[in-house]
């Protein structure tokens, strides 16, 4: 794994600087973290443009080269949260909460009163002496996540996304439902039926249910913290 990892930091072009690797095993996949110095060892900054679109296609690109397990989404079941500490571990209580509850909301109000049922707070953050909607936090004990830090498709602006898509398509006919998606008995309403496709699709990914054959305890015993290394 090391030299996969070295082997990663090379086709990146993260060379003749310092770095770490850390082997973690809070998941039941075992799996790296690294954190590097983007300063050189000659004193010159290493390019870090479209870090992250070049990171996913390199490791997209090892884990096929040396038969690693894709991780095509969150699976809660394979994650072992009494392995992290207090504040990781809720930030994936969340997570979960939110997955289940958002396919049946029609507003972020909604959400709100169905997270507040496990004891979730929704916090939202409006402009300046306006009522303009700016972003929106999720609050469970004394920790405090935005939507984006709970996962990418729960920042404020996917969440109003997916509620828009979902009221679309719960105020569609019986006849357009998701079973009729590969039947197509008029050609002029082919477009009509991608266009359906597409959100059903988009629907599906941003409030898809995780995986998890276990209840997840909301209060889990502090521990004491261990250093965490990730790669920035």
């Amino acid at each position: 794994m090391v030299l996969i990892a070295k082997e990663y930091l090379e086709k990146m072009g993260i060379t003749n600087t310092q770095y770490a690797i850390t082997k973690h095993i809070d998941k039941d996949h075992l799996h790296l973290h690294i954190i590097a110095n983007l300063v050189s060892n000659k004193g010159e900054a290493i390019k870090d443009n479209w870090i992250g679109l070049r990171g996913k296609k390199i490791v997209q690109s090892l884990t096929l080269k040396y038969d690693l397990k894709q991780a095509l989404s969150k699976d809660l079941s394979l994650t072992h949260l009494e392995r992290f500490n207090e504040k990781e571990a809720n930030r994936y209580i969340i997570y979960q909460a939110i997955a289940e509850n958002m396919r049946r909301c029609k507003t972020l109000d909604e959400l709100k009163s169905s997270l507040s049922r496990a004891r979730i707070k929704t916090l939202y953050k409006y402009k300046s002496g306006t009522q303009e909607l700016q972003g929106i936090s999720f609050k469970i004990g004394d920790y405090k996540y935005k939507g984006s830090e709970i996962d990418r498709k729960f920042s404020l602006k996917n969440l109003e996304r997916a509620i828009e898509q979902n009221n679309k398509l719960q105020l569609k006919p019986p006849n357009a439902s998701f079973a009729s998606y590969n039947k197509v008995d008029n050609p002029h309403d082919k477009s009509i039926t991608e266009t359906d496709k597409q959100e059903s699709s988009l629907i599906e990914q941003l409030i898809k249910p995780e995986r998890n054959n276990e209840s997840v305890p909301y209060q889990l015993k502090r521990k004491k913290k261990k250093q965490q290394l990730r790669f920035h």
